[in-house]
């Protein structure tokens, strides 16, 4: 890659990575949040989702904006959208008021990830370059992560309000390097197009209720649980019905004809469910269960970076030699095998008993991660590569909310009790979730094996023709 390419590569990972390192320190303060501002497990829960909603509900509009005005305006708007109400959230003093800055949060992000991602795939040519810088970008995604927990516990054991004012003084310098090395490009020609608004609200509409009522399964009657995702499934219908009309649409349908990108993003949404589920599950069991501090936990699940040095060098090894269908087949395996492995978790367990399942999570996050950033943009036209990017990250977002929801509900409904032995029995039943995710995206990912990708897409990653970065 010529060095302008590298500089803009640099900058996108850099984006991901303040992403990755924003979710991880959240994650491990969330006990300290719990007891400054008084939350209950299910408010709790949602200061994770409000930012995955705003995220993945929004990701498809912000795909299309990045089409439509120019990825480039889009990336950095947006990334100062994000510096102000990440700091805006350390100054929280009710849990509703946290709630909002995340969400807002989660909608910069939105629209800055999949600008970012179809910058890359529309300044790398298919092939070998772009599956490189994309690995490359993945593995920073999960750099960001692993540097997150310590990080994000060293914050948070002086006060979990630097977990939101540390990202800022990241993302400024990001915002400094972005302004200086993407460069500028006229705006797209729109020829009328407008962004579709309909299409957006109704989407997102959908995601929001059914995440609802999946965590509100365990407090309210059947009735209203069933009235609720029927809500959310017109709300699905009406988006549809909307984009079949539409002379712009929010995506255009005749993409979800392709095999590939519809395995990619079942397959995404799913490890996501499980990914952020199990982690919730983890955080709370360590801190609230076991009495682990919240550097504890952080040294104790950094293992789970291991993919943050896998990806960019192991993954495209096995991606050449095997396809990227059989290597996101063998991640998906690993991570089920990940949460079989956690089910029994005792009382009394050590770091020893949980190392295999972490160290076997971190290396199935570097086999999924990435080859389904690849199998969910390639084939797709250029002028549609920020829809395709946002579909992607809108299933990640839109799993890892249910995954969150559902673990939360299914801990609750299965505690009875305030001992420690019955809350380990929430714990247990709530890993279920994760396990069942895994397994259903490994068995939906089977279905690629036999496809051409699966097996004819090992070209050498170490040549190919590479394209100056032009969009913006």
């Amino acid at each position: 890659m010529s060095g302008r390419a590298w500089g803009v590569l640099f900058v996108l990972c850099g984006a991901i990575f303040l992403e990755g390192i924003d979710v991880a320190m959240l994650n491990v303060a969330l006990p300290s949040i719990r007891a400054d501002l008084d939350m209950s497990t299910g408010m709790l829960q949602w200061v994770m989702s409000a930012y995955v909603l705003g995220y993945g509900g929004f990701m498809l509009l912000g795909g299309r904006a990045a089409d439509l005005f120019g990825r480039r305006q889009m990336f950095i708007f947006w990334l100062v959208v994000f510096l102000l109400f990440s700091g805006l959230g350390g100054f929280a003093t009710e849990g509703w008021m946290l709630i909002v800055a995340r969400f807002v949060t989660g909608v910069a992000a939105a629209f800055m990830t999949p600008a970012g991602l179809s910058i890359i795939t529309t300044s790398f040519e298919e092939g070998p370059q772009r599956n490189k810088a994309l690995l490359v970008y993945s593995g920073t995604a999960a750099g960001g992560f692993s540097i997150g927990l310590v990080v994000g516990g060293l914050l948070a054991s002086a006060s979990w309000r630097w977990v939101f004012f540390a990202p800022v003084i990241l993302t400024l310098l990001i915002l400094i390097t972005a302004l200086a090395l993407i460069p500028k490009s006229p705006r797209p020609e729109r020829n009328g197009q407008g962004v579709d608004l309909g299409g957006a609200i109704s989407v997102t509409a959908g995601i929001l209720l059914l995440v609802f009522a999946v965590e509100r399964a365990t407090h309210v009657s059947a009735a209203v649980t069933v009235g609720t995702v029927a809500a959310s499934l017109l709300f699905f219908l009406v988006f549809v019905l909307i984009e079949r009309k539409s002379a712009a649409p929010l995506i255009r349908l005749g993409l979800f004809r392709n095999g590939s990108l519809i395995r990619a993003n079942l397959a995404g949404l799913l490890f996501a469910a499980g990914f952020f589920g199990f982690q919730f599950v983890a955080v709370l069991y360590l801190q609230e269960l076991r009495g682990w501090s919240t550097l504890q936990t952080s040294f104790a699940l950094i293992v789970i970076g291991i993919d943050a040095i896998l990806s960019p060098t192991l993954t495209p090894k096995l991606v050449n030699k095997f396809g990227n269908a059989r290597v996101i087949f063998g991640g998906l395996l690993l991570a089920s095998l990940s949460y079989a492995l956690f089910l029994p978790v005792g009382l009394d367990w050590t770091y020893l008993a949980m190392f295999p399942s972490l160290i076997i999570l971190g290396l199935a996050f570097s086999l999924a991660y990435g080859p389904l950033t690849i199998v969910a943009t390639e084939g797709i036209d250029e002028e549609e590569q920020g829809v395709a990017g946002g579909l992607l990250y809108t299933s990640f977002q839109f799993g890892a909310a249910l995954g969150l929801s559902a673990v939360t509900a299914v801990q609750i409904a299965a505690t009875d009790g305030t001992s420690p032995a019955q809350q380990l029995d929430g714990y247990q039943a709530a890993l279920i979730v994760p396990l069942a995710a895994a397994l259903l995206a490994a068995f939906i990912s089977a279905f690629g094996l036999r496809s051409r990708s699966g097996a004819a897409d090992a070209a050498p990653a170490e040549a190919g023709p590479v394209r100056e970065p032009v969009d913006a």
